[in-house]
């Protein structure tokens, strides 16, 4: 007979967690060591892939990953607005765009590029900035040609030709309730694991010494994390393609997105 899938309840969880962190360095369960941290805790768990089965409460996740990273990671794909004008490509791509790299080369002459990731805590060096507007409810993408750095003058140059060095007119923006509504979907109630990490004999180990509980999603904990570039918005479009734009985060910073964060190690 196949096993049963295990079930916890959250205390249950807590206590089983409580007995992994107890343990000494645990060897990296799987081949490889991309995702062996989160894929190691859910074989000592017994469970698979990062949803908990804790019956009878709102969908829960395990989130797992080294202790004291700044990487970053993917929280959702959500275009800007006004979504009939198709801002990336048919204006930040030809008018604010540049040379892709392998212009006449991996792709035809001509290929433009439009690679920016931008935050609210200071601009990038082509000008470009996140800005909460609270009144207004909005989280838009603001140009300022003063701040391009000088490394960036032909291009600036040629951003004058094609529209002129004003702001943004109209500015991308997302709308309050649609990012909220959207990372509230994405970001569920958390049990977040941090495990430091050792490699020896070419093998990696894991030390599981932080878990914190993290309920109920944060929308203003959302709009600080982009003002303080915890959050940030990655455009990644070229003529013949665009990748989609992005809202990504430090990983280290869970926690300001939930209004409840208890400390279970």
């Amino acid at each position: 007979m196949p096993n049963k899938p295990k079930i916890y309840t959250k205390q249950s969880l807590i206590e089983k967690l409580r007995e992994i962190a107890a343990m000494d360095w645990i060897l990296n369960t799987r081949k490889g060591n991309v995702g062996g941290i989160g894929n190691t805790l859910e074989d000592l768990l017994g469970i698979k892939e990062n949803n908990l089965p804790i019956p009878n409460a709102a969908e829960w996740e395990l989130k797992a990953q080294r202790i004291d990273t700044t990487s970053l990671c993917t929280l959702f794909h959500i275009e800007p607005s006004p979504r009939a004008i198709r801002f990336v490509p048919q204006v930040l791509l030809p008018k604010y765009g540049w040379a892709h790299k392998e212009d006449g080369k991996k792709y035809e002459k001509g290929e433009m590029s439009f690679r920016q990731t931008i935050h609210g805590l200071s601009r990038s060096d082509r000008g470009f900035m996140v800005k909460i507007d609270r009144a207004e409810k909005k989280v838009l993408i603001s140009f300022d040609a003063k701040s391009v750095d000088g490394r960036h003058a032909h291009w600036l140059q040629s951003v004058k030709k094609r529209i002129g060095l004003g702001e943004l007119d109209p500015q991308p923006y997302w709308g309050f309730d649609d990012l909220e509504h959207k990372a509230g979907t994405k970001l569920l109630n958390s049990f977040y694991v941090q495990s430091e990490v050792k490699t020896f004999r070419r093998k990696e180990y894991y030390k599981y010494t932080k878990v914190m509980m993290l309920q109920k999603f944060s929308f203003e904990g959302f709009l600080k994390a982009i003002e303080e570039a915890k959050i940030l918005v990655d455009f990644d479009a070229r003529s013949g393609h665009n990748h989609g734009t992005k809202f990504r985060m430090r990983q280290d910073s869970w926690p300001m997105l939930y209004e409840k964060v208890t400390t279970i190690i």
